[in-house]
């Protein structure tokens, strides 16, 4: 079987290669082939070790296919069902899931301790718990949702998360209020879903904040009313705001410096939303003083901030109601012996999204 996998934390390409074998099917499990994968920015982050991730392994979180195979006591799936992959299943049963806050459950995160493939020189683990970089992969029952026949595997990978976590974030977390001003840091896959969750939540002004100047053009046509590059975001600020700063601003990069940008450019008593996923050691600094003065609310959004498969549910019926676009977000296309060009589409900022079709 054919996978990429990333033989040590920190190098910066992957090798495709053949003689890996997905592990662990048995009772509550499902064999799934792999269709369509996105490549995120999380992924690239746990090549780095930005993310903590075991290594070797192989990336990959954000797919969706046909399940060929299903263990015994799996309900309600079958061979020949199309599912995407969800890397964060709840459990039912934990505190955070009997509260209701089931993105909140560690279930899924205690997957990625697990080998989920072996090759002759020895075990390798899957990214979050699921590795998408690959023909097969067998994942715990919850890990997959049935798909409509409508939905392509293409789109259903994107639902699997960067479409769920930007449109959350707007959406759940944030709760955008109609007629707000809204400014976005950040504009791959999930700024650009968080801009259009902002859109359909009836946010009067938004503004794409993207040092790429493609990713700016590609934001306006998904909901941005105006795009600028970070050197500019003082001055939409001021335009925009008369200097007061965002009702609602959304960090997408993940990184402390950004973050800060974002706390500055939202208005008092407005709300910053941090949607990147960033380092352990990359710290935020506020003084005391400006947090309880200021009164900005600091909302952290992982995944969406909301129960998945309602999201899931959620964006099905928008996409298919037109509300949203999710093809367009697809900018490139390869195949998954081409895995290393999607990644310097990623760094170099030149895809929205890329599609691995396998």
């Amino acid at each position: 079987m054919r996978a990429a996998v990333l033989h040590e934390t920190g190098q910066d390409k992957l090798e495709v290669l053949d003689d890996v074998e997905a592990l662990g099917f048995g009772p509550g499990k499902v064999r799934i082939r792999v269709r369509a994968t996105g490549l995120c920015h999380s992924d690239v982050s746990a090549m780095s070790g930005v993310l903590p991730q075991p290594a070797p392994f192989v990336p990959g979180h954000e797919g969706a296919g046909e399940i060929i195979e299903v263990g015994e006591g799996v309900r309600g799936l079958a061979p020949g069902d199309r599912a995407l992959i969800c890397w964060l299943p709840a459990c039912g049963t934990c505190p955070a899931c009997e509260r209701g806050e089931t993105h909140l459950c560690l279930a899924g995160f205690l997957n990625a301790g697990t080998p989920n493939f072996r090759r002759p020189g020895g075990d390798v683990f899957g990214f979050a718990g699921t590795g998408t970089f690959t023909e097969e992969v067998v994942v715990d029952a919850g890990c997959a949702v049935p798909i409509p026949d409508d939905v392509p595997f293409d789109v259903a990978a994107l639902i699997g998360c960067g479409v769920t976590t930007g449109l959350g974030a707007a959406i759940n977390t944030a709760d955008v209020a109609a007629g707000s001003s809204v400014a976005v840091i950040g504009c791959g896959g999930v700024g650009v879903s968080a801009i259009q969750g902002a859109r359909l939540k009836g946010a009067a002004q938004i503004v794409a904040d993207d040092p790429v100047a493609a990713r700016r053009e590609a934001a306006l046509g998904f909901g941005a009313t105006e795009a600028v590059a970070p050197e500019e975001l003082t001055d939409a600020k001021q335009r925009i705001t008369g200097g007061e700063g965002f009702d609602y601003v959304f960090e997408v990069v993940g990184r402390s410096a950004t973050a800060r940008t974002a706390y500055e450019a939202t208005r008092r008593g407005g709300t910053l939303c941090v949607v990147g996923a960033g380092a352990m050691d990359d710290h935020l600094r506020l003084n005391m003083f400006e947090l309880f003065f200021d009164e900005k609310r600091i909302l952290p959004s992982l995944y969406g901030g909301g129960d998945v498969l309602r999201s899931y549910e959620r964006a099905i019926a928008l996409w298919r109601a037109g509300r949203i676009d999710l093809e367009r977000m697809i900018t490139h296309r390869v195949r998954l012996g081409e895995i290393n060009e999607a990644l310097e589409q990623m760094r170099t900022g030149t895809a929205l999204r890329t599609c691995i079709e396998i």
